[in-house]
């Protein structure tokens, strides 16, 4: 295997990942055999850092580190291995499986007071990375290497070889192409019987040329597909004037972040310089020779199963004026240049504003690309991209993966205390260290300042509010703000619990806010909508759906409804008649977005019985229920006609796809979680056993260490991408178990 293959494509490159370990001796790595013959390292050197949420893993090459450096038990359960814990008592009661839920829980919070996990689930994030490190002559460390081609290989399609947009999903040209190629930048033979069969599978679906816009987008940045297979992405559009509606800034900013730098690499046309592993992988990829592929008669060639959002009328129009008049005609060289400055001065306010971190590990991975391109290989951009960039890989059983974010710190944490409050044992002596720390978390975590330059950048306020993951990333999210601010008002109007978040600094959230709400009177994610639902005519990723602008979600308007009547209960005066009107108009909307069968589509997790959870909590905290509200009754009803006859409830991926209830072959923990919790909020009665039975059904799942196995995956986005959240398999067995045990009773159960 040549040096070029692994560590880019000029020679003589120095790591540029920043931690020790990158370049390490091979007697470090342990040359095991799994049950291919892979190679495998030494899972018992892998450390998780983390620091203020910052987290990242190292692997250990000197015998020193590791004493200095002892492996926790949070390690080792994320890494699969044994964690030699005793065996507890059977759980008959909700209580009991709670204190065993909890005692197992706890040992795997962090340092700083917040807990980790895989973000995984998605295909196409790991590519980017990889790529991405590839073309920017980044090494890449070899506990890397080894890691993600024995992850890649543990997610090949068993049946078919080839790798689908998710994990759970069938295989497409994305998944495919994209796996594939990065197998082999990490040193895959192409005559490997697993590579054999994938590119069986890609010939089969039609070759490289079939993929969608981003898969062609970064097979023209390797040199293995030409430019011309590239629909234009100019950067000319950020020039358009601010009140035209089809304006970058009014795009979904996960759309709009990835669009930029993308939009500056393919003005400049960047390419990997040809060496012998992209002349492979040219003769690889293709149904063709690759010398014989008329690449610009494919801009809009594309499989079937990747065809999730076919392109409009309307954009395929747009892409014949781009390439046939504005870019031969209009496109001067000096709007060129105008066009890529501007584009890249709002890459650099990204950066600037994340510290380098970035939204998410799509635009990282580009904008690295574009500061490269931009400032060159030795730069301070580049450098500091490099750093950052490991904050996205994680390391677990079956090897390194990207996370769909630089992880769920500040989310999991909030649910987790919340949890834990509901099942009424704050105040116990056991969990109150447990939920400090946690706290403090959340105090270390809240945003403090706007963003530089926002209104030029086009940022929302943020000031006061929390991320997803840590202040650092510094993306406000309705719902990450809402449940980050009820936990800490949750605990610290509790006694014993240390006030370490200033209400004052309480308030600047609830301003931001109430600054977030829509017409319709619901949330959105990170932004109030900005532009049409038209827009969604222009959406040229094909793979997604609902990806151009924001949208209402009953699970952002419910956090942020039951955080304002915290928060009212807590600080009554503070812009009270402000608040009221939100949360009206928050009420309004959930109402109005009922389905008539009694049912809400969620958007962030699956699908139907998360977002009917969430939508029962809004209305219960008006004093609708079951009792007393018709709507109640439906969405109970709804509920009760899909248990299944284990008693528990089981929803399939599916549902997000196709935007109707699809039944999971089997029941799942979370999802008969999210039931529960939903039916015990509207105070559905319980004469009928309906409650008790799936009460029962996780007790019965609760394995003797106080956990629960990982079952199917949990989380959505943009309908047609899944991704996991491996906590929810305790956060909300404890919330849950919790609730009915106050509401009903601990009685033994099994």
């Amino acid at each position: 295997m040549s040096s070029t293959a692994l560590n880019g494509h000029a020679s003589g490159a120095k790591s540029r990942i920043g931690t020790k370990e990158a370049s390490l001796k091979e007697a470090s790595l342990k040359k095991e055999e799994n049950f291919v013959g892979d190679e495998i390292t030494d899972h018992n050197r892998w450390r998780l850092q983390d620091i203020r949420g910052c987290q990242t893993w190292h692997y250990l090459a000197d015998d020193e580190q590791l004493k200095a450096w002892p492996q926790t038990i949070a390690d080792r359960y994320h890494l699969g291995l044994d964690l030699d814990l005793p065996t507890l008592p059977k759980a008959h009661t909700p209580r009991q499986a709670v204190h065993n839920a909890l005692t197992f829980f706890s040992k795997l919070q962090l340092e700083p007071g917040n807990w980790a996990c895989e973000y995984g689930g998605p295909m196409f994030l790991l590519p980017g990375i990889v790529v991405s490190w590839y073309a920017s002559e980044t090494p890449i460390p070899e506990p890397y290497r080894i890691e993600i081609k024995r992850y890649l290989f543990a997610r090949q399609n068993p049946e078919d070889g080839g790798w689908g947009l998710h994990i759970e999903g069938e295989s497409t040209v994305f998944g495919t192409v994209m796996t594939y190629v990065v197998l082999r930048i990490c040193g895959a033979s192409a005559e490997d019987p697993r590579m054999v069969k994938g590119r069986g599978k890609l010939h089969e679906l039609g070759g490289a040329v079939k993929g969608p816009h981003w898969a062609k987008f970064w097979l023209s940045v390797l040199g293995i597909a030409d430019w011309d297979i590239v629909n234009p992405m100019p950067p000319e559009l950020w020039l358009l004037p601010d009140w035209t509606p089809i304006s970058p800034w009014r795009w979904w900013i996960h759309m709009r972040q990835v669009f930029l730098p993308m939009s500056f690499v393919w003005s400049r046309k960047f390419s990997v310089p040809v060496n012998p592993l992209i002349l492979e992988l040219r003769e690889e990829l293709f149904t063709q020779p690759h010398s014989s592929v008329d690449f610009a008669s494919h801009r809009n060639t594309i499989a079937p199963t990747d065809n999730y959002h076919p392109k409009s009328f309307l954009l395929h129009m747009l892409n014949f004026i781009l390439v046939y008049i504005w870019i031969p005609v209009f496109r001067t060289k000096s709007i060129v240049k105008k066009a890529e400055a501007w584009a890249y001065r709002l890459v650099q306010y990204e950066d600037a504003n994340t510290d380098f971190a970035n939204l998410a590990p799509v635009n990282a991975p580009l904008n690295l690309l574009a500061c490269y391109v931009h400032d060159g290989p030795d730069s301070y951009s580049v450098k500091r991209h490099r750093e950052r960039l490991p904050e996205y890989m994680w390391v677990k059983d079956e090897g390194m993966l990207t996370n769909g974010t630089n992880g769920l710190q500040t989310w999991d944490t909030s649910f987790a205390i919340q949890a834990v409050v509901e099942a009424g044992l704050a105040e116990d002596p056991a969990w109150r260290p447990m939920l400090t720390r946690a706290l403090e978390f959340l105090d270390d975590q809240q945003i403090r300042e706007n963003c530089v330059d926002q209104e030029i950048c086009y940022r929302h306020q943020r000031k006061g509010a929390w991320a997803f993951s840590t202040r650092t990333q510094g993306y406000t999210v309705t719902d990450c703000t809402s449940e980050a601010l009820k936990s800490v008002i949750l605990l610290q109007r509790m006694p014993g619990y240390p006030h370490v978040v200033s209400d004052e600094r309480l308030r600047d959230g609830i301003d931001t806010l109430l600054s977030m709400q829509n017409r319709s009177g619901g949330f959105a994610s990170y932004e109030p909508i900005r532009g049409s639902q038209y827009l969604e005519y222009l959406n040229a990723a094909e793979v997604f759906g609902r990806i151009m602008i924001e949208y209402d979600y009953p699970e952002c308007t419910t956090a942020v409804l039951t955080a304002l009547s915290l928060f009212s209960e807590y600080d009554p005066t503070y812009r009270a008649q402000d608040v009221a009107k939100v949360k009206a108009g928050a009420v309004r909307y959930i109402r109005d977005s009922q389905r008539p069968d009694g049912s809400w589509y969620g958007s962030w997790g699956i699908c139907f019985t998360y977002a009917g959870m969430f939508a029962l909590e809004s209305l219960a905290s008006v004093g609708e229920n079951h009792g007393n509200s018709e709507r109640v009754r439906r969405a109970c009803q709804f509920f009760v006609g899909k248990q299944k006859p284990d008693g528990g409830w089981g929803e399939s991926y599916r549902s997000c796809e196709i935007a109707e209830y699809v039944q999971h072959k089997e029941s799942q923990v979370v999802n008969t979680c999210w039931a529960l919790l939903g039916l015990m909020e509207a105070e559905y009665p319980g004469d009928d056993k309906v409650i008790e039975k799936g009460i029962k059904l996780v007790i019965e799942r609760q394995k003797d260490k106080g956990e629960w196995a990982q079952e199917g995956i949990e989380g959505v986005f943009n309908k047609s991408c899944m991704i996991s959240y491996p906590n929810y398999k305790y956060i909300f067995p404890i919330k849950a178990l919790g609730m009915y045990a106050k509401k009903f009773g601990d009685q033994p159960l099994i």
